[in-house]
């Protein structure tokens, strides 16, 4: 099976999906190409859309949590949204990439190559067999506008919500948001401690604004310091936040380990007694498969907001909407052990590791259902 991937940078979630469904795909035996569509334009333009979202809830969480309100609201409207004609100028491009390359089948992970495919479709173009692949814990605005053979949203009991919002009952299958192969694998604390040479006796608070280094990290870290003195270690990890990770390093070095970013982020979190993270749908994920220890600080307002609800009310997380509040609470109660695993519990029972493998069972099927039909 020849299959194309797209995503596009707006956040590193959508990217992290992407790179799970590749990785599975390619060790099944697929050959598997992934893209930034608005790369076929430009890397100008690529940049642009990446960095318009990136900057806005860097700098100003509360202006994207309006506008996102604005595409709830119009969503209601009887007629296309802005984000599906912007989009709809790159469906010439993307014609000619995959009419060159005779994809099998499309999977993305994010709303925006949705959108191109569904204007290509509109417009009498043939596409493959297409699956959109949902990262949030919740039907975000626009997702009913598009036109995709199948929706994997990350929980079966969010089917009615996707229902309600217009995407039809039998195009939705409920098999999670997939998570790379390093979040899956079966280890302990103990071994995540040695491969990151990590005293075994002491305690660790890891802290992370995702990809962008948003959240409140540089009010959060003196508040934990103050707290807990050398009685927990913090690791910070900054992200693309150049001005946050100098401003960390400028105040806090020494005190605190601060990074910008690791591949080994499933062992930081094995290897953590806390984890302290904005609730993006992908590393929420990420630390429910490994089974962490959660606490949910500062949404971006928004899709964010709704995963932090999902998480809280099936007993993942601890939700912190007030740092200053609430926050040290949260972490002296989870700092017991029978709390951790009793989150733990929760977080296996409701969040497959599996995901990515089942997602490419699914489209492996699907392919195999429409050889033999053709």
């Amino acid at each position: 099976m020849d299959a194309l991937i797209l995503s596009c940078g707006t956040g590193g979630g959508h990217n992290s999906a992407c790179a799970a469904i590749e990785q599975e795909l390619s060790a099944r035996g697929h050959n598997v190409r992934t893209l930034n569509p608005y790369l076929l334009k430009s890397e100008k333009t690529a940049d642009m859309v990446n960095n318009a979202y990136n900057i806005l809830v860097q700098r100003a969480p509360s202006a994207f949590g309006m506008v996102y309100r604005l595409g709830n609201a119009y969503r209601n409207l009887p007629v296309s949204s802005p984000v599906y004609h912007l989009n709809g100028q790159m469906a010439p491009s993307l014609e000619r990439y995959i009419c060159k390359n005779k994809f099998d089948a499309v999977i993305m992970t994010h709303l925006f190559p949705a959108e191109i495919i569904t204007n290509m479709k509109r417009h009498g173009i043939a596409v493959p067999p297409t699956y959109f692949i949902t990262t949030d814990y919740t039907c975000a605005p626009f997702i009913e506008e598009t036109d995709c053979d199948y929706y994997i949203i990350p929980a079966e009991e969010l089917t009615e919500e996707f229902v309600m919002r217009g995407v039809p009952r039998e195009r939705i299958v409920p098999l999670g948001i997939p998570v790379q192969r390093q979040f899956r694998e079966k280890i302990g604390r103990s071994e995540a401690r040695k491969r990151l040479g990590l005293d075994n006796d002491k305690k660790y608070i890891l802290i992370a604004g995702g990809s962008i280094g948003a959240g409140q990290i540089e009010q959060i870290v003196p508040m934990l310091l103050e707290h807990y003195g050398e009685n927990a270690r913090l690791i910070v990890i900054c992200g693309n936040n150049q001005a946050l990770y100098k401003n960390m390093e400028k105040l806090y070095h020494g005190r605190c380990d601060i990074m910008q970013y690791t591949s080994e982020m499933a062992d930081y979190m094995r290897a953590c007694d806390l984890f302290l993270s904005k609730p993006g749908g992908l590393s929420s994920t990420e630390a429910a498969a490994v089974g962490t220890a959660l606490i949910h600080i500062t949404p971006i307002p928004g899709c964010e907001t709704r995963n932090m609800e999902f998480f809280e009310k099936n007993g993942m997380c601890v939700a912190v909407n007030s740092p200053k509040k609430q926050l040290l609470d949260a972490c002296d109660r989870l700092m017991s052990e029978g709390a951790r695993e009793k989150m733990a519990e929760k977080q296996r029972s409701m969040i497959s590791a599996d995901s990515a493998s089942e997602i490419c069972g699914f489209v492996e099927k699907e392919h195999r259902l429409m050889k033999t039909a053709g």
